[in-house]
């Protein structure tokens, strides 16, 4: 692997396009410790120690933006927003006509929905932005700090509003750098600088888990927990990797003088369809009664109920909620991702056919059964996979943000396997040895 990746960089288009995304990924990092005007720099820095990684209902944005979001950093967005508006973008486009036909238009119909993702990204910037400073103005971002208070000195309204246009142009620039990587570098940008962002809070958290740690000076539970995340990489990977291949025979064509078709394929159904899709929106949907709670203020009886029973990550009734958002998403995007009755029109069009299965609405019926039958492993993987935080808060008192987490590690994995295969082929175009010899 290590001679591929010097083979890699001996080769110059793919020396340039390495060079290119690492260049874009240091203006990335760099961009996330940069305070934005308006902020007490040392009252932020006083809080976050303070916090000792609890970060409440804000600590899913904080993993995507690299721990950039509690810093109240130019990039403190990170690329949340983008993310957010390429789901709901997805979603809209089975609901809505116009959006349906753009993406059946190809190319030029991608770049409308693009164009219009980033429309909306702007517009979830300057709504999130605004919430952020609103809730940094109010002392709710870090409610057990002391001098919580003095993090936004200037209470005035063009202060914020200086803020807000600081934190969404930076949310701009951070979704011009994924696209940048994505024409000019390796992978895809915006999944790269996902990549980025959780592994940035890797060090920092494993850190941590030595120093509280006990035994032979927190060494035993820092050793623990690597040999946790490497089990846990190689299950993630092999899961991924797993795919129920449903084979396709065309049948052979005459035009004119020349036979067309006659070839076999196979249609690749992954046991984990929907990918980490299904943990962002469960998390997300659990986040929303504790930030009203905290937005609020409330002290009364359904705030009280929340924050011991949804707020907090190891409640039962929250973990119990939150595995079974899982497995409900998961069948939810899976439905909306995949059209057997697509997919069979498109197959029965060409003169594709399953073996054994007639063609149309059989292929359809079939395609649905064999999605339903492997999307139930995927999506109980997906809700256990989840809840590793919550078992290592319980067994050896990591913090809530646990490095070797569902969503991080889900991402992690996935968008790495995917940047090592693109650079496999590139290599494999070139006639040089790829990773696996």
């Amino acid at each position: 692997m290590l001679t591929a990746f010097a083979r890699a960089f001996k080769t110059p288009d793919l020396r340039k396009k390495l060079i290119f995304t690492l260049g874009i990924i240091v203006v990335y990092r760099l961009g996330t410790h940069i305070p934005i005007p308006g902020v007490d720099y040392k009252s932020v820095q006083e809080c976050v120690d303070q916090a000792s990684g609890s970060q409440g209902p804000l600590g899913l944005v904080n993993m995507f933006s690299g721990g950039a979001l509690l810093q109240i950093t130019v990039f403190a967005l990170g690329i949340m927003p983008y993310i957010t508006a390429s789901i709901i973008l997805q979603l809209l486009t089975v609901v809505i006509p116009r959006l349906e036909a753009l993406k059946k238009e190809g190319q030029a119909g991608t770049a409308k929905i693009t164009q219009y993702t980033r429309y909306l990204t702007i517009a979830l910037a300057i709504l999130q932005g605004t919430g952020l400073v609103a809730t940094a103005r109010s002392g709710a971002l870090f409610p057990n700090c002391t001098v919580a208070g003095q993090i936004v000195p200037d209470q005035a309204i063009f202060t914020t509003i200086v803020m807000v246009i600081t934190m969404t142009a930076g949310t701009a620039v951070v979704m011009w750098l994924g696209e940048l990587i994505t024409d000019r570098g390796i992978g895809n940008g915006m999944s790269i600088l996902m990549f980025i962002s959780i592994a940035a809070t890797f060090p920092s958290a494993l850190w941590a888990i030595k120093q509280e740690g006990t035994l032979a000076d927190g060494w035993i539970e820092f050793g623990t927990v690597m040999l946790v995340g490497f089990v846990m990489v190689g299950l993630v990977v092999f899961v991924e990797q797993a795919q129920r291949r449903i084979p396709v025979q065309y049948a052979k064509r005459m035009i004119g003088r020349r036979s067309y078709g006659g070839t076999s394929t196979y249609i690749p159904l992954k046991v984990n369809q929907a990918g980490v899709i299904p943990v962002i929106f469960a998390s997300s949907l659990l986040y929303i009664p504790a930030l009203v709670v905290q937005f609020s203020n409330s002290t009364s009886g359904w705030a009280t109920w929340i924050n011991k029973n949804l707020a907090d990550t190891g409640a039962t009734p929250h973990i119990i909620l939150y595995f079974f958002l899982i497995v409900f998403f998961a069948f939810f995007y899976v439905a909306i991702s995949f059209n057997p009755e697509e997919v069979a029109d498109n197959m029965k069009k060409y003169g594709g056919f399953i073996p054994g299965i007639r063609a149309g609405r059989p292929t359809a019926e079939y395609l649905s059964y064999v999605l339903n039958r492997i999307t139930w492993p995927g999506s109980l993987y997906l809700g256990l996979i989840s809840l590793v935080p919550t078992m290592a808060l319980a067994g050896f008192g990591a913090n809530q943000n646990f490095p070797f987490g569902g969503t991080s590690i889900l991402i992690i994995v996935g968008v790495g396997l995917e940047t090592v295969k693109q650079i496999e082929s590139q290599l494999q175009q070139r006639n040089y040895e790829g990773f696996l010899r």
